[in-house]
């Protein structure tokens, strides 16, 4: 079986659909205002990428690309991406949906910063992301996992002092 990711439109159908995910919170109400105040057109750049089964919206992911002069996780410093609210419903789980998100934001080849919910640490560790070392000042009660791409490496605390 072939999974293709795609960009998600900002539109009503989208916004219907993130309604069955967990995740659904601030961000999609943010976008649900925008939409209402015709604000967004259907091309306009969603930070949303997902995969669509049988015509039905199964996994997503939010993807934003975070400028270089706000990096404090990788060395050298530099552009890299966050991704938020991975998520495949739960009767699509174990099928590589999710291995297929995170395989789509390697492929940007830029450092990847997530924060991992309860119970997915062993699905990002296979995925080859790895804790930080703990900066209470930084990451304020989060424990950020990171992937580095070829030549890429932790930051330490002199770097962004």
């Amino acid at each position: 079986m072939t999974i293709k990711v795609e960009r998600l439109l900002l539109n009503y159908k989208t916004l219907e659909e993130f309604k069955k995910f967990k995740e659904y919170g601030i961000q999609e109400l943010s976008m649900l205002e925008d939409l209402q105040a015709n604000i967004i057109e259907n091309d306009s750049e969603s930070p949303f990428y997902g995969i669509y089964f049988g015509g039905k919206l199964v996994a997503r992911m939010s993807l934003y690309q975070v400028d270089k002069k706000f990096d404090k996780y990788f060395s050298p410093p530099q552009d890299y991406l966050e991704l938020w609210k991975l998520e495949v419903l739960g009767a699509f789980q174990g099928n590589g949906f999710g291995k297929a998100l995170v395989d789509y934001a390697k492929g940007k080849d830029l450092p990847i910063k997530t924060n991992k919910r309860i119970q997915s640490g062993d699905f990002w560790h296979k995925m080859g992301f790895e804790s930080v070392t703990y900066d209470m000042e930084r990451d304020l009660g989060e424990n950020p996992l990171v992937w580095y791409p070829k030549g890429v490496k932790e930051q330490n605390n002199s770097e962004h002092a």
